[in-house]
Order: C-alpha cells, then structure tokens, then sequence
C-alpha cells in the first residue's frame, strides 16, 4: 500500500478552521443576556442594577466620591482609591529595567514602552507616533483644533479635561500640593513634582546626542533643536 505525504501545515490550517466553526457555533447557542434596568432619562439598558446607578450620576451630576486631600472628586470608589496614593507617595509597581516605582500598575505598562521604543499609535495626519492611545486621542484635538472642556467662571476652553481642572484651580486660588522642604505650594501635583527635582539634583531627562541632562522633559526638547539646527 503507497504511503501518503502528511502535510502538518495544511493539518494545521484544517485544525483551527474546524476550531473556529466550533466556537461560532457554540456562541450561537449561548443565550442572549436581557438587560433589566433601564434609565429614565434616556432609557439605556443595563445588565446589573450597580452599572445603572453609576450611569444616572451622568444626568445628575453628582460626584459622590470626594479626597479629603485636595477635594477632586470622583464617580467610582475605585478611583478614588487610586487617586489617593498620590498622596501617600505609594508606588508598588516597579520597572525590572530602571526601578522607577508607579502608583498605578497602568503608569507602569505606559512607561515599559518607553524601554521597548515602541510607539504603536500614529496620528494620520502628521505621523507622530505615541506609546499610549490616550495620547494620541489628546494629540488629534490640535489638528481638529477642537477645546471641548470650557470653564464655567471665565469661559476659558481647553482641549484636556486635566488642564481644565488645573485651571480651575486659578479661580479658587487654592493650592493644594505643598513642598515639605520649603513649604512652596503648588495647584498640580505634577508641578510639585518637578519642584522637588530642584532639592534633589536630580535631571532624569538625557539628550541622547551630548548626553546632557535636564529636570524638565520641555527643557530637554527644547536643547535638542540646538543638535537639529547644527544637521
């Protein structure tokens, strides 16, 4: 009897054929979730009664979950939670190639792509690449020149929900974040940040052409059109 020539390649493409017809097959069968709870207002449908009461604050406006550090309030427990360690300086999540600590585990994955180079979102129109979609979503808004955020005291619009926020702040004249070495105060915790890099020496921004080193990210852009200007 005359042997036949198996071909793994083409078994293989049978096999995750058949795997994917099964799988269709099977989601077909799966019963169709009924969403119970419906909103007044707008009448969406909801699976658990816990996501419809998290919606309905949209129509109300309310913002139930208040920090008793800076008064920014937040719709989910959640994230109020995460938001307050920026204030305890908690940072579990640490980089295994730098050792910069992160207090959300999402800051962590966003930073390791700066190790990896890789930059997978691209804007269409002008081909900036970014690590993170967010990024680009905000990048867009300078080309469609659209500032959907607008301050209800002065009118001011932005483009960022956070550079309204810290905007706000101007309005208020509070401070919230302050220096623990010379008491300087600051609106964003971002701003305080930086000030700290003051009292501690530390520059992690390096130009990759001269290998000099900047506190501030926007001082570093800045150098590099000196090595631009010079190509």
């Amino acid at each position: 009897m005359e042997s036949q020539d198996f071909n793994f390649e083409q078994n293989d493409v049978f096999d995750q054929r058949f795997i994917e017809r099964e799988n269709v097959k099977r989601h077909k069968l799966k019963p169709s979730i009924e969403k119970l709870y419906r909103c007044d207002v707008c009448e969406k449908t909801f699976v658990h009664s816990g996501n419809l009461k998290r919606h309905m604050l949209t129509h109300t406006g309310e913002i139930p979950h208040r920090c008793n550090v800076c008064e920014k309030t937040f719709f989910q427990s959640r994230n109020l939670k995460r938001h307050m360690l920026t204030h305890t300086e908690e940072k579990p999540h640490r980089c295994d190639v730098c050792e910069k600590r992160f207090s959300h585990s999402s800051n962590l994955k966003r930073h390791m792509l700066t190790h990896t180079k890789r930059k997978p979102h691209r804007c269409v129109i002008c081909d900036k690449r970014f690590n993170d979609i967010s990024n680009l979503k905000t990048h867009m808004l300078i080309h469609t020149k659209e500032k959907p955020h607008r301050c209800d005291v002065c009118e001011k619009r932005f483009n960022h929900s956070s550079n309204l926020k810290r905007h706000m702040l101007t309005h208020t004249k509070r401070k919230p974040h302050r220096c623990d070495i010379c008491d300087k105060r600051f609106n964003d915790i971002s701003d305080l940040n930086t000030h700290m890099l003051i009292h501690t020496k530390n520059k992690p921004h390096r130009c990759d052409v001269c290998d000099k080193t900047f506190t501030r990210y926007g001082n570093l852009k800045r150098h590099m059109l000196i090595h631009t200007v010079k190509q």
